[in-house]
């Protein structure tokens, strides 16, 4: 089973173009900036807005096509929709939220459904409450096992833990991980966290102002983002303006003063120089790329040294360089306001 989106629509001045496919088995995340339109293409999807142009195709159905004049209500996709705000009707219980999807059944067959996500999701003992009487994880499980009532043959998750506290966040991804392994569908999950991408969906599209990059996997989107960015999505900590060096395989950076080795080409398009803070380390003299630098700062997270460097030749009005250290090896440096630091070749990424 497969969810195939190829569409186009204008909200203002804002234009949306994004052409996707995600595959059951494997969660495809929507990655990008906030207002990019990660959510208004879930609900073209869901069919709550339609788009101006494309198609829309799952399993072989198709959802929605301008050309053939083909545009399936809601209720028709059987696409499941699990918003940020989690939508829940106030005015009704738990037990109630999810019953009032299961109208299609008989009262005896209802009950036994509605029993069974209450006990799938663990909400048995809040059958009778009011979502204002939930904890923000007790809204999120049963506003999922809403959307489970109807369905779906595929599901979108439009940022599930964004309301949450990084403790509850935690708990819950875990819980929706291992409901999702279980689910035969094609997911869509949207999120503007990197690290929550990483931890749930092995392949990755991402969205900038609008417009989609190509799906890859995970995976190589980390290795080799290749544009600026994907990159900056990705967590890269350091991106440099840069251009082709004196030699193959040289790259030079006006801002710092710096004239580095890299492991692969220089190609066209490329702007800008990149790299993992937690790749910047300490060096001995004579390694490749070894620069002197000054510390500019050094600021203490919870397991981690954040240092920011300047190397000796840069410009007044350079950015500061981003190295990542334990706090052990941070302490156990014998000079902390010198020091001479290096990036490997394989470490640098070209970017567009």
């Amino acid at each position: 089973m497969a969810l195939t989106v190829q569409i186009q629509k204008r909200y203002g001045d804002f234009r949306l173009d994004v052409d996707f496919t995600a595959e059951d088995g494997q969660a495809l995340a929507l990655l990008g900036a906030s207002g990019c339109g990660k959510s208004a293409t879930l609900k073209c999807v869901a069919g709550i807005d339609r788009p101006d142009r494309g198609r829309i195709e799952l399993d072989g159905q198709v959802l929605f096509d301008s050309e053939a004049d083909i545009d399936l209500p809601p209720q028709r996709r059987r696409v499941g929709l699990l918003f940020q705000s989690y939508a829940l009707f106030p005015n009704m219980t738990v037990e109630r939220n999810i019953a009032v999807c299961l109208g299609r059944l008989d009262r005896r067959e209802r009950r036994r459904r509605t029993a069974e996500l209450l006990a799938l999701l663990r909400l048995e003992e809040q059958a009778a409450l009011h979502p204002r009487q939930l904890s923000g994880g007790q809204r999120q499980r049963a506003a999922l096992a809403r959307v489970l009532a109807a369905e779906p043959r595929a599901l979108l998750l439009d940022e599930p833990f964004s309301a949450l506290d990084s403790f509850l966040r935690q708990q819950l991804e875990e819980e929706l991980r291992d409901l999702l392994d279980r689910f035969p569908g094609p997911v869509v999950w949207v999120s503007h966290d990197r690290g929550e991408a990483c931890r749930n969906c092995p392949r990755v599209c991402v969205l900038e102002a609008g417009r989609s990059s190509p799906a890859r996997g995970m995976a190589a989107l980390m290795a080799d983002p290749v544009t600026v960015s994907a990159a900056r999505l990705s967590g890269c900590g350091n991106l440099v303006p840069a251009r082709p060096g004196p030699g193959p395989g040289l790259a030079e950076v006006p801002a710092w003063g710096l004239t580095l080795r890299t492991a692969v080409p220089w190609r066209a398009g490329v702007t800008t120089l990149g790299f993992r803070a937690n790749r910047v380390r300490p060096a001995e003299a004579g390694e490749v790329n070894a620069f002197p630098c000054r510390v500019v700062r050094a600021v203490e997270d919870a397991f981690s040294i954040l240092v920011l460097l300047l190397p000796e030749g840069a410009e007044p009005e350079a950015p500061p360089l981003r190295m990542e250290l334990p706090g052990e090896a941070w302490a156990a440096l014998p000079d902390r306001t010198r020091l001479l630091a290096s990036i490997r070749p394989e470490d640098l990424m070209l970017l567009e």
